[in-house]
């Protein structure tokens, strides 16, 4: 995985940088109607399924009466453009040639019964300038390589163009996925996100593509999969780099074709979706490896981001704890020590934001100084209108107890302050604190700890 981030080193996709601002380039067609009621109408069209026909459903509706409801369709592919008659009534001509499917070249011609249309692929170069916001949805950054990421999505999010994020572990692609869905036409619409690492093998497949009653054992009702659920709106694949090679192509297909079958159903059900993908591997080193299909690759990687690692950007370090801080402790005015804040600073952080927001975190429950959670600096408390645990030790007490005694009170503050946090909710609980759900009841019970009892 590369560990530069933003977008420098993206030059080998649709990225570039040529002494200026970085570009990207978005691979879109033009559909110009040659003849009938709509003569003259000119559609630009960014999406990977095209569908024109005189139902009002269609990415372009014609209204000729010698136009089928659903005409003819156009799929984006690895080799270019592919225009696929679906059983038009009265046939689909290419430059004069009537087809089932055929490749479509740069200024061809296309008839759907009487009506003629131009079709023109381009692509559109949007230059990326830095955002001068220092913060985007829920991510924060003043460093350039995080105002260009804002940069790309604030001109990017109202497309339906596919994105893949990559970036490693706790970089944030989550929130950039989110502010992607936030800042699109379809923010109204469902927000689905399927951890595709964390569902067992077996029930991948129905988490994506759901089932019908009686599909496998357990299958005792018909269930809507995620695809479905976010039609409409944005679904989200996170470690899209675990899926087998066995569901890939059906993702292909859903892709390029946006439609679907469950799984045990014959029924073909469409989908009006966009696909955001995220993952911790390179997913290009991996097509070499044979592990990840070259053809699906090129169906997400339209638009790639690159979510920086915490070391590449430590200026952004003091304003992410700042707002943690703020999010975390709202109702008290915390300030951290100098030698605390250049412990962070210089710390390496492996688990990146998510490791930084989990130390902050610990330094609240524990009431001491952040930056001793990561370097010998920092020893002195958090500074706060409000005294916290003071750390005081017994003396005489051997060092095992004294830990141990430690480690009680600190897992009893934090059992206390996460359940709050919560709201009592012990499912919501274990996930913020990524516990099983099951450990975390037996610590409960071992501190005599009821969920809203503190």
């Amino acid at each position: 995985m590369p560990v530069s981030g933003g977008l420098e080193h993206l030059a080998g996709t649709r990225i570039q940088r040529d002494g200026g601002p970085p570009t990207v380039n978005l691979r879109r067609c033009k559909l110009v109607v040659l003849s009938g009621p709509e003569r003259g109408q000119e559609h630009v069209i960014s999406a990977d399924v095209i569908r024109v026909g005189k139902a009002s459903e269609n990415d372009l509706m014609i209204t000729d009466d010698t136009v089928s409801r659903v005409h003819f369709e156009i799929v984006r592919d690895a080799k270019g453009y592919l225009l696929r008659d679906l059983k038009s009534t009265n046939g689909t001509f290419l430059d004069g040639a009537e087809i089932k499917e055929a490749y479509i070249r740069a200024g061809s011609i296309i008839m759907a019964g009487a009506a003629e249309l131009k079709f023109t692929p381009f692509e559109e170069r949007i230059e990326i300038l830095p955002s001068d916001k220092e913060t985007l949805g829920p991510m924060s950054g003043r460093s350039t390589q995080m105002r260009e990421i804002f940069g790309l999505i604030e001109r990017i999010a109202p497309t339906d163009a596919t994105v893949l994020i990559e970036g490693e572990t706790g970089t944030g692609k989550d929130m950039i996925a989110r502010t992607l869905h936030q800042l699109s036409r379809r923010a109204q619409g469902p927000f689905i996100v399927v951890d595709c690492g964390a569902v067992a093998g077996t029930l991948i497949e129905s988490e994506l593509f759901g089932h019908e009653k009686g599909a496998f054992t357990g299958a005792t009702a018909t269930r809507q999969g995620a695809f479905e659920l976010a039609s409409g709106g944005t679904v989200f694949l996170d470690e899209l780099g675990e899926l087998s090679l066995d569901l890939q192509p059906k993702l292909l297909r859903v892709i390029e074709q946006r439609e679907l079958r469950r799984v045990g159903g014959s029924k073909t059900i469409k989908v009006d979706l966009r696909i955001l993908a995220a993952t911790r591997k390179d997913l290009r080193s991996e097509v070499e490896k044979g592990k990840f299909r070259e053809d699906l690759y090129f169906r997400l990687n339209v638009v790639p981001i690159v979510a920086p690692a915490l070391r590449e950007r430590r200026e952004d370090v003091p304003l992410l704890v700042h707002q943690f801080l703020h999010q975390l402790a709202p109702e008290e005015e915390v300030a951290l020590s100098e030698p605390a804040m250049a412990a962070l600073m210089a710390h390496d952080w492996p688990g990146n934001v998510r490791e930084l927001r989990n130390v902050i975190e610990r330094a609240i429950a524990l009431g001491s100084d952040p930056g001793a959670l990561v370097a010998p600096l920092g020893d002195r408390p958090l500074q706060s209108p409000r005294s916290l645990l003071p750390v005081e030790f017994t003396a005489g007490l051997p060092f095992r107890d004294e830990k141990e005694r430690w480690n009680e009170q600190f897992e009893r503050r934090y059992l206390v302050w996460l359940l709050r946090r919560a709201d009592g909710n012990i499912s919501k609980a274990a996930r913020d604190a990524d516990m099983d759900r099951k450990y975390l009841h037996k610590l409960l019970k071992k501190y005599g700890i009821e969920p809203g009892s503190e």
